[in-house]
Parts: C-alpha cells; structure tokens; sequence
C-alpha cells in the first residue's frame, strides 16, 4: 500500500518512515509542497495530511490533487508518529475489510 503524507516534522522522518514500514506500507513524505507532489498523489492509495505543520498552499494542493484522483484523505492536526501509526492501522483495516 502506498501513502502520502503532506505535513509534519522533518525531524521525525526517519520515524514515520520506519512506523511505515513496520506496517507493511511504502511512505512519500512532503513537508511542503513540491511540484511532484500531484503525480505521487496520484499513484497513492491513500494522503495523510498532518494541518498543524503544513502550509495552506500545499494542504490545497494535496487535497486537490487526491479529490481529482479519488485518492481518500486523511487530515489530521497532530503530528506525532502516534497519530501516524493510527492513520495507518485505520488503512490497514480498511484495506483488509475491501478485500473480503
């Protein structure tokens, strides 16, 4: 499975993507917004926007582009590899219950 996450903390990178991939999931982390933002969005299962470390312009342009894909959102105020492991747990979930 395949997430985006706009927003957060640089310093916990390493973090978020090591909760990723303790989940079994492939992680693309922007903490702002970048020009190939749009197309990995469009590829991802799914985009978890962390909007307390996040500017206004790249919260709109992640959730543009996954409402133009039918990519689900996920946004969340906090920012902590907690809240990450939740977000991903949740898509876990979701995902198994889609496949049966």
């Amino acid at each position: 499975m395949s997430i985006v996450l706009v927003g957060g903390m640089d310093r916990l990178a390493d973090k978020y993507q090591l909760e990723a991939k303790r989940c079994g999931m492939d992680l693309r982390i922007f903490s702002q917004a970048e020009q190939k933002m749009s197309a990995s969005i469009r590829g991802a299962d799914a985009v978890v926007i962390f909007t307390n470390k996040v500017s206004h312009h790249a919260r709109n342009e992640a959730k543009s582009a996954a409402k133009k894909h039918g990519v689900p959102i996920f946004m969340h105020h906090a920012c902590g590899v907690c809240t990450l492991r939740e977000c991903l747990s949740c898509l876990n979930i979701m995902n198994k219950s889609n496949k049966n």
